[in-house]
Protein backbone atom coordinates (compact mmCIF):
# COMPACT_ATOMS: atom_id res chain seq x y z
CA UNK A 1 0.00 0.00 0.00
CA UNK A 2 1.16 3.54 -1.33
CA UNK A 3 2.19 5.37 2.05
CA UNK A 4 -0.65 8.09 1.86
CA UNK A 5 -1.09 11.59 3.88
CA UNK A 6 -3.13 14.89 4.09
CA UNK A 7 -4.41 17.67 6.04
CA UNK A 8 -8.38 17.21 7.59
CA UNK A 9 -9.02 18.62 4.38
CA UNK A 10 -10.89 16.92 1.28
CA UNK A 11 -8.95 13.97 -0.34
CA UNK A 12 -7.29 14.01 -3.41
CA UNK A 13 -9.47 11.73 -5.73
CA UNK A 14 -7.63 8.65 -5.12
CA UNK A 15 -7.84 9.06 -1.43
CA UNK A 16 -4.26 8.69 -0.57
CA UNK A 17 -0.73 10.06 -1.91
CA UNK A 18 2.19 8.94 -3.39
CA UNK A 19 5.53 9.98 -1.19
CA UNK A 20 6.29 12.79 -3.43
CA UNK A 21 3.07 14.11 -3.53
CA UNK A 22 2.58 13.76 0.03
CA UNK A 23 5.89 15.73 0.48
CA UNK A 24 4.39 18.34 -1.55
CA UNK A 25 1.11 18.51 0.33
CA UNK A 26 3.16 18.87 3.49
CA UNK A 27 4.81 21.98 2.27
CA UNK A 28 1.89 23.54 1.19
CA UNK A 29 0.27 22.99 4.54
CA UNK A 30 2.85 22.63 7.06
CA UNK A 31 1.15 25.23 9.53
CA UNK A 32 -1.39 22.86 10.37
CA UNK A 33 -0.86 20.73 13.02
CA UNK A 34 -3.89 18.24 12.12
CA UNK A 35 -2.70 15.30 9.95
CA UNK A 36 -4.42 12.09 8.48
CA UNK A 37 -1.94 9.37 6.97
CA UNK A 38 -2.09 5.78 5.96
CA UNK A 39 -1.83 3.15 8.35
CA UNK A 40 -2.00 -1.06 7.06
CA UNK A 41 -5.94 -0.72 8.69
CA UNK A 42 -7.00 2.46 7.35
CA UNK A 43 -6.03 6.09 7.90
CA UNK A 44 -4.66 7.23 11.32
CA UNK A 45 -5.37 10.70 12.82
CA UNK A 46 -2.46 12.58 14.24
CA UNK A 47 -1.14 15.52 15.67
CA UNK A 48 2.51 17.20 13.96
CA UNK A 49 4.68 19.99 14.42
CA UNK A 50 7.30 20.49 11.89
CA UNK A 51 10.75 21.95 13.34
CA UNK A 52 11.57 24.99 11.16
CA UNK A 53 15.49 23.90 12.17
CA UNK A 54 16.74 22.36 9.37
CA UNK A 55 17.92 18.70 9.60
CA UNK A 56 15.91 18.93 12.80
CA UNK A 57 15.65 15.87 14.75
CA UNK A 58 12.10 13.94 14.96
CA UNK A 59 9.98 11.94 17.83
CA UNK A 60 7.23 10.01 17.34
CA UNK A 61 4.97 9.56 20.82
CA UNK A 62 2.87 6.73 21.28
CA UNK A 63 -0.02 6.60 23.55
CA UNK A 64 -1.53 3.83 26.29
CA UNK A 65 -3.48 1.11 26.19
CA UNK A 66 -6.35 1.82 23.61
CA UNK A 67 -8.93 -0.05 25.44
CA UNK A 68 -8.12 1.47 28.95
CA UNK A 69 -8.86 4.73 27.61
CA UNK A 70 -5.39 5.55 26.02
CA UNK A 71 -5.25 8.63 23.41
CA UNK A 72 -2.75 10.66 21.64
CA UNK A 73 -4.04 13.07 23.94
CA UNK A 74 -3.13 11.76 26.54
CA UNK A 75 -1.70 14.01 30.02
CA UNK A 76 1.86 12.35 29.42
CA UNK A 77 2.04 12.23 25.86
CA UNK A 78 0.84 15.78 25.50
CA UNK A 79 3.22 17.30 27.87
CA UNK A 80 6.49 15.22 25.36
CA UNK A 81 4.99 16.49 22.42
CA UNK A 82 4.75 20.33 23.94
CA UNK A 83 8.64 19.73 25.35
CA UNK A 84 9.78 17.25 22.45
CA UNK A 85 8.52 20.88 19.95
CA UNK A 86 10.55 23.71 22.19
CA UNK A 87 13.43 21.70 21.88
CA UNK A 88 13.57 21.94 18.02
CA UNK A 89 12.31 18.25 16.90
CA UNK A 90 9.42 17.74 14.35
CA UNK A 91 7.41 15.96 16.36
CA UNK A 92 4.25 13.36 15.86
CA UNK A 93 2.01 12.20 17.92
CA UNK A 94 -1.19 9.69 17.13
CA UNK A 95 -4.37 7.48 17.62
CA UNK A 96 -3.82 4.06 16.87
CA UNK A 97 -6.34 1.97 15.19
CA UNK A 98 -10.09 2.53 16.58
CA UNK A 99 -9.03 5.53 19.03
CA UNK A 100 -10.80 8.30 18.01
CA UNK A 101 -10.93 9.55 14.36
CA UNK A 102 -8.09 6.51 13.14
CA UNK A 103 -9.94 3.72 11.42
CA UNK A 104 -9.67 -0.21 11.86
CA UNK A 105 -10.16 -2.05 15.31
CA UNK A 106 -7.83 -2.85 18.24
CA UNK A 107 -5.33 -5.50 17.57
CA UNK A 108 -3.97 -6.91 20.32
CA UNK A 109 -0.32 -5.07 19.77
CA UNK A 110 0.46 -6.58 16.42
CA UNK A 111 -1.36 -4.07 14.61
CA UNK A 112 -0.60 -1.26 16.76
CA UNK A 113 3.14 -1.99 15.80
CA UNK A 114 2.16 -1.68 12.48
CA UNK A 115 0.54 1.61 13.12
CA UNK A 116 3.40 3.20 14.64
CA UNK A 117 5.34 1.83 11.85
CA UNK A 118 3.05 3.89 9.26
CA UNK A 119 3.75 7.16 11.92
CA UNK A 120 7.62 6.50 11.27
CA UNK A 121 7.27 6.29 7.56
CA UNK A 122 5.23 9.95 7.98
CA UNK A 123 8.02 11.02 9.70
CA UNK A 124 10.84 10.10 7.49
CA UNK A 125 8.84 10.94 4.65
CA UNK A 126 8.94 15.04 5.48
CA UNK A 127 11.72 14.76 7.51
CA UNK A 128 14.19 12.68 4.84
CA UNK A 129 17.51 14.90 6.35
CA UNK A 130 16.85 14.44 9.92
CA UNK A 131 20.14 14.01 11.89
CA UNK A 132 17.73 11.56 14.53
CA UNK A 133 14.77 9.54 15.00
CA UNK A 134 13.41 9.10 18.80
CA UNK A 135 10.40 6.81 19.79
CA UNK A 136 8.64 7.75 23.04
CA UNK A 137 6.28 5.61 24.61
CA UNK A 138 4.05 5.10 27.56
CA UNK A 139 2.85 2.60 29.24
CA UNK A 140 1.47 0.05 26.30
CA UNK A 141 2.93 2.63 24.05
CA UNK A 142 6.33 2.28 25.79
CA UNK A 143 6.12 -1.49 24.42
CA UNK A 144 5.36 -0.72 21.41
CA UNK A 145 8.24 1.99 20.70
CA UNK A 146 10.82 -0.96 21.99
CA UNK A 147 8.98 -3.05 19.05
CA UNK A 148 9.60 -0.53 16.93
CA UNK A 149 13.46 -0.38 17.63
CA UNK A 150 13.65 -4.21 16.64
CA UNK A 151 12.29 -3.31 13.32
CA UNK A 152 13.72 -0.08 12.82
CA UNK A 153 17.31 -0.23 13.25
CA UNK A 154 17.61 3.30 12.31
CA UNK A 155 16.32 4.93 15.52
CA UNK A 156 18.45 6.91 17.38
CA UNK A 157 17.23 6.40 20.67
CA UNK A 158 14.00 5.66 23.04
CA UNK A 159 12.29 6.74 25.50
CA UNK A 160 10.18 4.33 27.83
CA UNK A 161 7.58 5.44 30.56
CA UNK A 162 6.05 3.30 32.95
CA UNK A 163 7.35 0.26 30.58
CA UNK A 164 4.76 -2.80 31.30
CA UNK A 165 6.88 -5.32 32.18
CA UNK A 166 5.48 -7.26 34.21
CA UNK A 167 2.75 -7.88 31.34
CA UNK A 168 4.53 -7.97 27.92
CA UNK A 169 7.49 -10.26 27.01
CA UNK A 170 10.51 -7.67 26.14
CA UNK A 171 13.03 -10.76 25.17
CA UNK A 172 12.63 -9.31 21.81
CA UNK A 173 15.13 -7.10 22.92
CA UNK A 174 17.89 -9.70 22.43
CA UNK A 175 20.22 -7.31 21.07
CA UNK A 176 18.94 -4.01 21.83
CA UNK A 177 19.76 -1.82 19.24
CA UNK A 178 20.40 1.32 21.14
CA UNK A 179 20.23 2.73 24.78
CA UNK A 180 17.78 4.73 25.90
CA UNK A 181 15.60 5.55 29.06
CA UNK A 182 13.53 3.80 31.38
CA UNK A 183 11.40 5.81 33.91
CA UNK A 184 9.20 4.32 36.20
CA UNK A 185 7.13 5.27 39.02
CA UNK A 186 8.25 3.48 42.92
CA UNK A 187 5.05 2.67 43.96
CA UNK A 188 3.25 1.58 40.26
CA UNK A 189 0.37 -0.48 41.28
CA UNK A 190 0.07 -2.13 38.25
CA UNK A 191 3.73 -2.47 36.85
CA UNK A 192 5.51 -3.34 40.23
CA UNK A 193 9.17 -1.98 39.78
CA UNK A 194 10.91 -5.10 40.80
CA UNK A 195 9.95 -6.55 37.00
CA UNK A 196 11.13 -3.17 35.06
CA UNK A 197 14.40 -3.07 37.29
CA UNK A 198 15.14 -6.77 35.90
CA UNK A 199 14.61 -5.84 32.34
CA UNK A 200 17.09 -3.23 32.93
CA UNK A 201 19.63 -4.93 34.27
CA UNK A 202 19.37 -7.38 30.88
CA UNK A 203 19.54 -5.18 29.16
CA UNK A 204 22.60 -3.23 30.62
CA UNK A 205 24.20 -6.92 30.08
CA UNK A 206 24.21 -6.05 26.22
CA UNK A 207 27.20 -5.09 24.66
CA UNK A 208 27.15 -1.52 23.80
CA UNK A 209 23.54 -1.04 25.51
CA UNK A 210 23.57 1.68 28.12
CA UNK A 211 20.13 2.44 29.35
CA UNK A 212 19.55 5.41 31.55
CA UNK A 213 16.70 4.08 34.53
CA UNK A 214 15.01 6.26 36.86
CA UNK A 215 13.01 5.69 39.67
CA UNK A 216 10.11 8.61 40.81
CA UNK A 217 9.74 8.32 43.69
CA UNK A 218 5.88 8.32 45.16
CA UNK A 219 4.65 7.84 41.80
CA UNK A 220 2.27 4.99 40.27
CA UNK A 221 1.47 4.14 36.70
CA UNK A 222 -0.91 7.24 36.48
CA UNK A 223 1.28 10.44 37.03
CA UNK A 224 -0.18 13.77 38.58
CA UNK A 225 0.42 17.06 36.31
CA UNK A 226 3.53 17.96 38.84
CA UNK A 227 4.63 14.38 38.34
CA UNK A 228 3.71 14.36 34.28
CA UNK A 229 6.50 17.77 34.50
CA UNK A 230 8.90 15.53 36.34
CA UNK A 231 8.46 13.07 33.77
CA UNK A 232 8.97 15.75 30.96
CA UNK A 233 12.41 17.12 32.94
CA UNK A 234 13.68 13.41 32.79
CA UNK A 235 13.04 13.31 28.65
CA UNK A 236 14.56 16.21 28.15
CA UNK A 237 17.44 15.52 29.90
CA UNK A 238 18.30 12.09 28.65
CA UNK A 239 17.73 13.16 25.52
CA UNK A 240 19.70 16.51 25.01
CA UNK A 241 22.49 14.51 26.95
CA UNK A 242 22.22 11.99 24.45
CA UNK A 243 22.30 14.71 21.55
CA UNK A 244 25.48 17.06 23.17
CA UNK A 245 27.06 14.40 23.58
CA UNK A 246 27.00 13.19 19.92
CA UNK A 247 27.62 16.84 18.68
CA UNK A 248 31.03 17.26 20.68
CA UNK A 249 31.94 13.54 19.01
CA UNK A 250 31.19 14.64 15.83
CA UNK A 251 33.59 17.57 16.76
CA UNK A 252 36.18 16.14 17.99
CA UNK A 253 36.40 13.95 14.36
Amino acid sequence: MPLGFAPLMPPLSDGFQTPHRLKMEWIREKTMPEVMFAGPDGRLEGRYHHSKRPNAPTALLLHPHPLHGGTMNNRVIHALYQRMQALGFSVLRFNMRGVGRSQGRYDGGIGEISDACAGLDFLQTVNPNASSQWVLGYSFGAYVGMQVLMRRPEMGGFVSISAPASHYDFGFLAPCPCGGLILHGADDELVPEASVKKLVEKLNTQKGVSIDYRVMAGAGHVFTPEQTEKVVDAAEDHVMGILNRNRMALAAD
